[in-house]
């Protein structure tokens, strides 16, 4: 491949466009003689005659009519990769989020709100999947962050972390459990009735599971689904008893918190970015809504 400046092909591609050295050294703002000597240098290099000059017009030869067959789109998608950059300095560029649907419903929505408000041109890229899947695609590099669950034993050390919101895991029931309203059970008597909880794919899942096995308790639930909300409905018709964060529990409806003898240990909710990725002007103003220090 030969060594050519790319300053060389941008004086060809405005000579080939205006057929006139003059206007082509206007477009540039450099000198007619200076437009000159850089079509010498490229002929020169490319061992080619490009122009066909005359006291009275310029023409390309045929092998500068091939060259420019190439060089005008490539021009083209460097002008449009420039003006994009500019579109996105001015309107905040994309921003692509993770977090699973009850974090997205029940706690972002306000801050994408303001961001939509602050930066109306921005494009906004939500991508629903569990806390440990969110890890992943901060991981890959498919989001630019992600707001989840803590702790989180999917993020790896290249995430920065901060700690956003403390939140409680409640387990709740439907008037069919009318009987426990107001008692206090243990984890032990729990396992009684059934539990509703989360997947295996979901920090939640293995969050309940290791509190239970700190008491030496193996806990089976008797439905286990994708989505807080459904597990909420299944409590008000009496299937079960739900496990889920107590941000997203109605505040009527037919269900009650249920106490426990055993205290459970409070959560997070975080937001992780890759540090050693560039930040885009989006994401670090939306970053900004979230001043809390890192963990």
């Amino acid at each position: 491949m030969i060594d050519i400046n790319y300053e060389l092909y941008k004086v060809f591609y405005h000579v080939a466009s205006t057929l006139n050295f003059s206007e082509a050294s206007k477009q540039l703002f450099i000198s007619q003689s200076a437009v000159s000597q850089s079509i010498k240098t490229l002929e020169r290099k490319l061992d080619q005659t490009l122009f066909i000059r005359s006291t009275k017009k310029v023409q390309l030869t045929p092998e500068g009519e091939i060259l420019m067959r190439h060089i005008e789109p490539a021009m083209n998608l460097i002008q449009k990769g420039e003006a994009q950059l500019l579109d996105a300095a001015s309107t905040g560029g994309q921003i692509r989020i993770g977090a699973s649907d009850t974090i997205c419903r029940y706690f972002l929505i306000p801050y994408l709100e303001r961001f939509h408000k602050a930066f109306p041109k921005a494009h906004i890229k939500v991508v629903n999947q569990t806390s440990m899947k969110c890890a992943e695609l901060l991981r890959s590099g498919l989001v630019d962050l992600i707001v989840v669950n803590y702790p989180n034993s999917y993020l790896g050390t290249a995430a920065a972390v901060r700690k956003i919101r403390t939140f409680h895991d409640v387990f709740i029931a439907g008037d069919t459990f009318q009987e426990l309203k107001g008692q206090t059970l243990s984890f032990a008597e729990l396992l009684n009735y059934p539990i509703l909880m989360l997947d295996k794919n979901s920090t939640t899942n293995e969050f309940l599971h290791q509190v239970f096995q700190q008491y030496q308790l193996d806990l089976v639930p008797e439905i286990e689904l994708t989505s807080n909300d459904l597990l909420i409905d299944l409590a008000r018709i009496g299937l079960g008893i739900a496990f889920v964060p107590d941000f997203c529990i109605p505040r009527s409806g037919g269900i009650f918190p249920i106490r426990t003898e055993e205290k459970l240990p409070a959560r997070e909710l975080a937001i992780a970015y890759n540090e050693s990725l560039p930040l885009s002007r989006a994401t670090k103003e939306f970053l900004s809504y979230f001043q809390n220090s890192s963990i």
